[in-house]
């Protein structure tokens, strides 16, 4: 084996904070089902859980039954919660590319993603399509936060209209519009080390004229990314890339 492919962890499950409290837990539902049928734990094997708010358990399965498995946590420890934090407006995509668009973000670091219908978004979140989206999105979420091993698990927010995204920005240490014709590059943007940052990633069609100068108006500072064009889906993770690496938080 290639001695520099990295191996990946034991396995991480989500709990209620309240049950990282005792000695043994007790996995069921949809974790349990997970943990018993699909990753077929065994007694003596090593598996985590957390609570999503920055709390880790070190566990060893004690016990299996067809859909749950015991645990007995070995220790624990907590993580800080990050700072700055990082908050990206995400412009709907079209089709699935929400989702990969979220499951990127949560794998590299995003603390909050934010759904916003703009202007030039073909995809319309309307009745039950909105709640159904919404949930897949928090579900994508939720399922990357445990295989990325994080300790704090992302806030996906409902869809905001501008005004609300142009409030958020005004209050944030830092806010950025991503914009392929912006004079700055985002790798050299003057960025926090604390607060909040807020970055807007624009749909395929790009930000209208006047959703920019809006967010212009609230404080917001244009960046770009590169000399090359990348999809909406992909924007946001890797402008979040460059954030982490240069607020010291990677």
């Amino acid at each position: 084996m290639d001695s520099h492919v990295p191996i990946a962890g034991p396995p991480v499950f989500l709990v209620a904070p309240t049950e990282l409290t005792t000695g043994m837990v007790a996995l069921s539902g949809p974790e349990g089902r997970h943990a018993a049928a699909v990753r077929r734990l065994r007694p003596g094997e090593r598996a985590d859980l957390s609570d999503g708010a920055g709390t880790l358990a070190e566990c060893t399965v004690t016990s299996i039954a067809r859909d749950s498995v015991v645990l007995e946590i070995r220790k624990t420890h907590t993580v800080p919660p990050p700072d700055p934090r990082i908050t990206v407006v995400q412009a709907l995509p079209k089709g699935d590319r929400g989702d990969l668009a979220v499951e990127l973000m949560t794998e590299v670091g995003v603390d909050t993603v934010i759904p916003w219908p703009a202007q030039r978004s073909i995809t319309r979140w309307q009745g039950e399509r909105s709640e159904r989206a919404l949930t897949k999105w928090r579900n994508t979420a939720r399922e990357a936060s445990k295989q990325s091993r994080r300790a704090w698990l992302p806030e996906v927010t409902g869809a905001a209209t501008l005004p609300e995204i142009a409030k958020r920005m005004s209050a944030a240490a830092c806010s950025v519009v991503l914009a392929a014709d912006a004079a700055t590059p985002l790798s050299i943007l003057p960025l926090p080390k604390s607060g909040e940052i807020v970055l807007v990633v624009g749909p395929e069609g790009g930000i209208s004229p006047a959703e920019r100068e809006a967010l212009k108006e609230a404080g917001a500072l244009e960046a770009r990314l590169g000399p090359t064009v990348l999809r909406t889906s992909t924007a946001g993770a890797a402008a979040t890339v460059i954030m982490l690496s240069r607020t010291g938080r990677w």
